[in-house]
């Protein structure tokens, strides 16, 4: 078991299983409610594939919530370091789901006030040539201070259509 799964069986929540999409879920082919890829799907090579078996567990009237990273025209070094195949625009995310025989019950961007900086970052990085920082953990001022920047933003969320964002969020029907 890998050691994020080992953490998360550890505080005895639930059942925890190691499995890989799209073809080896696990769960004993079970159907759900509420399925949630948050940032998943971008790390899934088939992603269209990933989603039609998901969608074949769906319980009648389930959904599928999932967030991916937004903007291709963004991809940099932190893609590459975090492993991701691909960054999403609104319609190619539309499309994939299509694809999948899934319907998009609603969608939108997040993560807006962090926009602007993250184009400053990514414009400076390739002006001057100089990549990503690396993995190491952020210091707890920056957590600190992004944990207020979601929180002020998550008050527009559902209430004000974004139009633009680092991330897009989905809500899926089979």
């Amino acid at each position: 078991m890998r050691r994020k799964a080992r953490i998360a069986a550890a505080r005895g929540i639930g059942r925890v299983e190691s499995g890989r999409l799209p073809d080896t879920i696990g769960f004993d082919g079970r159907c759900y409610d509420l399925i949630v890829l948050l940032d998943v799907l971008e790390h899934v090579e088939q992603d269209r594939e990933a989603l039609a078996a998901l969608r074949d567990r769906l319980a009648p009237g389930g959904r599928i919530l999932l967030t991916v990273p937004a903007a291709p025209w963004l991809w940099s070094e932190h893609d590459v370091l975090h492993h991701h195949k691909r960054r999403y625009t609104a319609a190619s995310l539309h499309a994939v789901a299509r694809d999948a025989g899934l319907q998009v019950h609603e969608k939108g961007h997040f993560n807006a006030l962090l926009f602007p900086v993250a184009v400053l970052a990514r414009a400076v990085q390739r002006l001057t040539g100089r990549g990503a920082a690396t993995e190491a953990a952020p210091p707890t001022s920056l957590n600190t201070l992004l944990r207020h920047v979601f929180a002020t933003e998550r008050h527009l969320l559902g209430r004000v259509s974004l139009p633009f964002g680092l991330s897009l969020y989905a809500i899926l029907t089979a």
